[in-house]
């Protein structure tokens, strides 16, 4: 059997049902959370329908490919997602530049993040993070969606106390399909409430469409610098502290590389660039994916198996979405991370000498500031770095 077949025949022994939902909460988070924000800047900038549902097409193969390589080949739950930080950028600095020289700064973009892959020397930055700063890390970028909760039951207090109380029950006695019974309770209800709407709703493949790319130096500086800076703090370095705080000691540079040379490919099409995810991740990567955590990687390339199936209905992905009520998306995101915010928070406090700086890495994090246009997982771990530094050094004097 050659090894293509093999890692298929682990694959499927290794999965389980646990591991499918939480595929399946992963591609789900990860589309609703921003996918309106591509549609806004497409349209902002003029762009076709037709090139607006490349885009997603573009990109959701680009994840699908590089979840399921990469996990299979690492054994690791390795998430990959577009760039969110990147997309909300693309609303304001999208219009008025022609759109193949945005195709040309997406490259330079994803060309830059090759080159780090290539040199290694993000894998040497990721070494120097603390165990537990990056466990502050990971529970501060997750508590805002954990919070998200109390937002969606403001809305339908009804719908969230019941997926909450399934949750809580499920915990109880069926711990490992906790998650998966407030989903259906949370859909049932919805659709006897009335919530779910399909009226808009109608199935259509996505064509890819190619824009030859061209290069010009005021695209680079307005988009591509800014992509590439935003990719790096936002969500590759959020996203290795994931894996690192759950334990899998993947090397960053391969997948630095691998995603970097996937977006350089894609890029025509109008992807603007897949990195390493930490949201999507930490549900993959959490004991709620599997109580193996060999395991894990499953539920990762369940989430690459329905990332390349909504590629492929790219163009229907809006209006499959906004028929499912926004508390009931938010709920079951916020539930399958307590596990994961728990085992964040835990690790982070479990080094007395270190508390000070967790919980600074943490509070900045947390907090979603933006400073400089780049977001407040960067800035956290710069700021638990600099209190780390302060403190051992008192100490050694």
């Amino acid at each position: 059997m050659d090894a293509p077949s093999l890692r298929s025949a682990h694959f499927l022994r290794d999965s389980s049902p646990s591991a499918v939902v939480a595929g399946f909460i992963a591609m789900l988070t990860g589309y609703t959370s921003s996918l309106v924000l591509m549609f806004q800047a497409g349209q902002n900038a003029g762009l076709s329908a037709g090139q607006i549902s490349s885009w997603i097409w573009a990109l959701s193969i680009g994840m699908a490919l590089c979840c399921i390589g990469l996990s299979l080949r690492y054994r690791a739950p390795v998430m990959i997602a577009w760039s969110t930080p990147g997309a909300a950028l693309l609303i304001s600095s999208l219009p008025g530049v022609p759109y193949g020289e945005a195709i040309g700064a997406y490259i330079l973009a994803s060309a830059l993040i090759v080159l780090i892959g290539l040199t290694g020397s993000f894998d040497r930055l990721m070494r120097r993070i603390p165990a537990s700063l990056a466990a502050a890390l990971l529970a501060g970028v997750l508590f805002r969606i954990g919070l998200e909760i109390c937002v969606a039951a403001e809305q339908q207090p009804a719908l969230v106390l019941a997926m909450l109380l399934a949750y809580l029950f499920g915990k109880r006695w069926l711990p490992r399909y906790a998650v998966l019974a407030a989903l259906l309770v949370g859909s049932g209800l919805a659709g006897a409430l009335g919530l779910l709407d399909f009226s808009g709703f109608e199935l259509r493949l996505a064509v890819p469409e190619w824009t030859p790319p061209q290069f010009s130096l005021g695209a680079a500086i307005s988009i591509g610098i800014p992509l590439f800076i935003v990719a790096m703090a936002s969500q590759n370095l959020p996203g290795m502290a994931v894996l690192r705080a759950n334990g899998y000691d993947v090397p960053a540079s391969p997948l630095l590389t691998v995603s970097g040379l996937a977006s350089v490919l894609l890029a025509p099409f109008g992807s603007h660039g897949i990195h390493l995810a930490a949201i999507s991740a930490a549900i993959c990567a959490g004991p709620e994916a599997h109580e193996n955590p060999a395991r894990r990687y499953t539920a990762a390339v369940w989430c690459g198996i329905f990332y390349g199936i909504a590629g492929v209905f790219g163009a229907t992905l809006a209006a499959l979405f906004a028929a499912l009520p926004a508390a009931l998306i938010l709920s079951i995101a916020a539930l399958a991370l307590f596990a994961s915010i728990i085992g964040g928070l835990t690790q982070a406090m479990s080094e007395p000498s270190e508390r000070e700086a967790a919980l600074v890495t943490f509070l900045v994090t947390a907090s979603g500031m933006t400073l400089f246009s780049v977001g407040s997982a960067f800035w956290g771990i710069v700021a638990g770095l600099l209190t780390l530094a302060i403190l051992k050094g008192g100490r050694r004097r």
